[in-house]
């Protein structure tokens, strides 16, 4: 499908970062100015880094022609002879895919007749809740689903676990055609899953060196899980390579995602330690769940680059417009001047539903008919976004034309450019995440693995719990 890219470009308004709007806590084109060489060295950073190291996923939309070709057809192959699909994963390996599904397939395609799915029953098992595998093994038929197993060392304990399980269960099952109803997505050099993976000869997608977790969407990682539920990927990196285009240019007024990455900066420096994300469409609800591991797990870091203590970064929260004007935008109104707010809106919807006429006794209800709900959201989004700024809190507006593969795309790259020229700002590294692996090899050392006896010991020196303090 071709997209138009005159009609089909993201919009990014930040009126209401800048003082004429919302008075002294806003910035000024000074405020921007003053740090233009920062603003400069971090988008040559980022440019210098793409396609090396842990920036393998800037190349993504650019090298993937032969991938994708496998991708379509087996995913193509997955539709015909399947009818449910489980991707195994967490984190990167699950919040993409389940951001992508719900931005794009109906909003309960699940429920769906499946003359009208068009594709099998769709489901992520992103957490090793045992209450959420056994719910999961009561609605599928492992007999008839494709497992989906997603990571890249191969050693996630979460994402080996539910392996372990559903292997065992469909080698009981099936014996030797088990290996029919498992694709492995991980490293194609390192890690216990390509082991498996070869030794057991399951179809295999491979996740490139330099794409980390939380950069994975545009790879196998997310673009098998999108082509089996008829999502067009390829629609998907054409958004992507166009918001890269966008981002050519280390002109913070025509760059988006620089100028987005400055803003958060200067509000950073000022105390602005919240971040929340409100989309006003419950297709992009998992966006903000998407956006919230990339944002927080790239910038909450204790070190910067030449090794100086910093304990930077802004804690994201998840929000949802209208929902949350019901739940939380009264504490973004009148309470504390700690955070950025971002709204995203759609100019179309995918629908427009009229509101009947009715209740014409009663005014206060009476006035909504005759319009439509697509008017009532717009209406919403916009009176939020005057309420917050009339109280002064900093807050910008992401516009899409309407919700496609190509606009999502675009919104993907946004995000992870935006990132990575904040990562560059603070001076951290960007791509790494060791608060992450502090727990990870704490819960090795507490399940018995091989070499973490140093850990294990350190658990058992840790200071114990006082009986007084537990009520």
């Amino acid at each position: 499908m071709r997209y138009s890219k005159k009609t089909m470009k993201l919009r990014m308004d930040y009126n209401n970062m800048m003082s004429a709007s919302v008075g002294k806590d806003g910035f000024t084109d000074k405020n921007l100015s003053a740090i233009g060489d920062e603003l400069t060295k971090a988008f040559n950073a980022v440019e210098a880094g793409k396609g090396k190291g842990m920036m393998g996923w800037a190349d993504l939309p650019y090298n993937q022609d032969e991938v994708v070709e496998d991708i379509l057809e087996t995913a193509k192959q997955i539709r015909k002879n399947y009818e449910y699909f489980v991707v195994l994963g967490i984190g990167g390996s699950a919040l993409g895919p389940i951001a992508a599904f719900q931005a794009i397939c109906h909003l309960h395609y699940n429920d769906l007749p499946k003359r009208k799915r068009k594709g099998p029953k769709f489901y992520v098992e992103d957490n090793v809740d045992p209450e959420r595998m056994e719910a999961l093994l009561d609605v599928i038929d492992v007999e008839k689903t494709m497992f989906n197993v997603i990571t890249k060392s191969g050693s996630t304990s979460e994402t080996m676990t539910q392996y372990l399980i559903i292997n065992n269960i469909l080698t009981k099952k099936l014996g030797a055609k088990a290996k029919e109803h498992i694709i492995a997505t991980t490293s194609k050099s390192t890690g216990n899953l390509i082991k498996i993976a070869t030794k057991e000869n399951y179809k295999t997608f491979y996740i490139p060196d330099g794409v980390g977790g939380r950069f994975s969407e545009l790879c196998p990682v997310g673009l098998l899980p999108a082509a089996v539920v008829g999502i067009d990927i390829k629609g998907m990196l054409a958004g992507a390579k166009y918001m890269m285009e966008q981002c050519d240019s280390d002109n913070v007024k025509k760059n988006p995602a620089l100028m987005a990455a400055a803003l958060q900066h200067l509000a950073m420096q000022r105390g602005k330690n919240i971040g929340v994300m409100m989309p006003y469409a419950d297709g992009l609800k998992f966006i903000a769940d998407w956006y919230a591991q990339l944002w927080a797990e790239s910038l909450g870091k204790n070190k910067k680059l030449d090794g100086s203590d910093c304990n930077v970064g802004q804690t994201p929260v998840k929000s949802l417009g209208v929902t949350d004007q019901h739940s939380q935008v009264q504490l973004y109104a009148e309470g504390p001047f700690d955070k950025v707010i971002t709204f995203i809106g759609v100019d179309d919807y995918r629908t427009t539903v009229k509101i009947p006429e009715g209740c014409e006794e009663y005014p206060n209800v009476n006035f909504l008919c005759g319009h439509t709900m697509n008017e009532l959201i717009q209406a919403e989004r916009k009176a939020t976004e005057y309420a917050v700024t009339k109280a002064g809190k900093l807050n910008y507006t992401i516009m899409l034309p309407e919700l496609n593969e190509f606009t999502l795309g675009q919104l993907l790259m946004y995000f992870m450019l935006q990132t990575a020229y904040a990562g560059a700002l603070l001076g951290i590294d960007t791509f790494n995440q060791p608060g992450v692996e502090e727990g990870k090899n704490a819960t090795y050392a507490l399940l018995g693995r091989p070499g973490y006896d140093e850990k294990r010991q350190e658990l058992a020196n840790a200071p114990q719990k006082q009986n007084k303090y537990i009520i």
